[in-house]
């Protein structure tokens, strides 16, 4: 299946290329809005990004698979990330983990059967002082217990 950039997208990287000397550090930019488009990061969209930028597709899938905002396979509506690295952890992070895997039935990097919701579990998002916390999509909750989390799933539950 081939992927092309709309001429919107198109021209949202282009803008991003003034930015910089060179077009490579557009790279996680360019990505960013393919997955967009896409829906996630397939090989035909790191393919796109990579002859657009002018870098060996090798390149670009580095970038692809270091860093964990960008999905190789479809995510659902409400992707969730939840960390458990030490400040989480140490703050309740396993058992808000524990709970959403049972509530929503799936395990890490799955996807419920009606593809409203996906789980991942990550590192660092960078909230130590506020721990523990989750993202939905873009949207930070910090400071959370377990009833608090079992809240916004009902709230993004009842948005279907």
């Amino acid at each position: 299946m081939e992927f092309k950039f709309t001429q919107e997208n198109l021209e949202r990287i282009k803008q991003e290329f003034k930015k910089y000397p060179e077009k490579q550090p557009v790279v996680m930019k360019a990505l960013y809005i393919g997955q967009e488009q896409n829906g996630y990061i397939s090989n035909e969209v790191i393919k796109e990004v990579a002859n657009l930028l002018e870098m060996p597709s090798e390149e670009v899938l580095g970038v692809v698979t270091f860093y964990t905002m960008y999905h190789q396979k479809p995510m659902g509506k409400y992707h969730i990330q939840i960390c458990t690295n030490v400040s989480c952890m140490l703050r309740g992070g396993y058992e808000i983990w524990d709970n959403v895997k049972e509530k929503l039935g799936i395990e890490n990097m799955e996807v419920t059967e009606d593809s409203i919701f996906s789980l991942e579990e990550v590192e660092c998002m960078g909230s130590c002082g506020t721990a523990p916390m989750i993202a939905v999509n873009e949207d930070y909750y910090e400071n959370l217990s377990k009833e608090k989390v079992e809240e916004i799933l009902e709230s993004l539950k009842q948005t279907n």
